[in-house]
């Protein structure tokens, strides 16, 4: 008797044995047969190997009828990373290393980012004013208002005599207004302050309420060239001298010191 052989191994000799008919391996059984190869890293063949074929697979006699169903193969990669939109960039269109360099900036940065846009501005003001004379007030003569209102007739007419060479003539007219008329000549003193002349025909319980406002009040008598002038106040800082005469009123007012209030109203002649 021959050894036992193990149940995966071909017997060497394949003779059958007496009164047996021969019999065929089975790899070359299947070949004759005509059944497809087997399954192993070389079947090039194989459903697996394709990847991109469908692959017909046999179902159960008594699931499917017998007939061949269609299994879809799997995605490739490739393809679905085509079809995914790029990424889009932060909102507004700025990359992230950019915001944050502008929300860094030092304030020295900032500081240095205005004194760029304020040293022209200052270079055109020091033109302006050292060049072109800027800031400089506009002397007028006044002769033509005073010629004016003595033309009138409209009251007597009285004009500074001796002021200084300080002393600025910057406006001038000579209006009929409700009442009479108003002849008005604006000045310039010494030290750069704003003083008006008014001779006026209107009666004074009209014409002081327009020049001096509801803050008018008097505050006193003063003597000026032997005539007798009262002392007012005036809206914000402004004060005033008046004249009061039968035919007309004289105010020198405006936001000048007191001493040049009185220089002006003791000038006139």
């Amino acid at each position: 008797m021959d050894p036992a052989q193990p149940a995966d191994r071909v017997p060497a000799d394949q003779t059958p044995p007496d009164g047996q008919p021969p019999v065929t391996p089975t790899g070359a059984t299947d070949a004759v047969a005509g059944s497809g190869p087997s399954k192993g890293p070389a079947g090039g063949g194989s459903a697996t190997g394709a990847g991109t074929e469908a692959a017909l697979v046999e179902t159960t006699a008594g699931a499917g009828g017998g007939e061949p169903a269609l299994v879809e193969p799997a995605p490739d990669a490739a393809a679905v990373d085509a079809d995914v939109p790029p990424a889009r960039p932060a909102a507004g269109g700025r990359p992230a290393g950019k915001e944050k360099s502008r929300s860094e900036r030092s304030p020295k940065d900032m500081a240095l980012s205005l004194l760029v846009l304020l040293v022209p501005i200052a270079l055109l003001v020091a033109f302006y004013r050292g060049f072109l004379g800027g800031e400089q007030p506009t002397v007028i003569d006044a002769a033509p208002a005073y010629e004016q209102a003595r033309a009138a007739n409209a009251f007597p007419v009285s004009e500074p005599a001796g002021l200084g060479s300080g002393w600025r003539t910057v406006s001038a007219s000579y209006r009929t207004v409700e009442g009479g008329a108003n002849l008005r000549v604006g000045y310039l003193t010494p030290e750069g302050r704003g003083v008006q002349l008014v001779q006026s025909n209107v009666p004074p319980e009209k014409l002081l309420p327009v020049e001096l406002t509801a803050e008018g009040q008097p505050q006193g008598p003063t003597d000026l060239g032997g005539r007798n002038w009262q002392r007012y106040t005036g809206r914000g800082n402004d004060q005033a001298l008046v004249l009061l005469e039968p035919n007309r009123t004289i105010l020198v007012i405006g936001d000048a010191r007191e001493n040049e209030l009185r220089q002006l109203a003791g000038s006139l002649r």
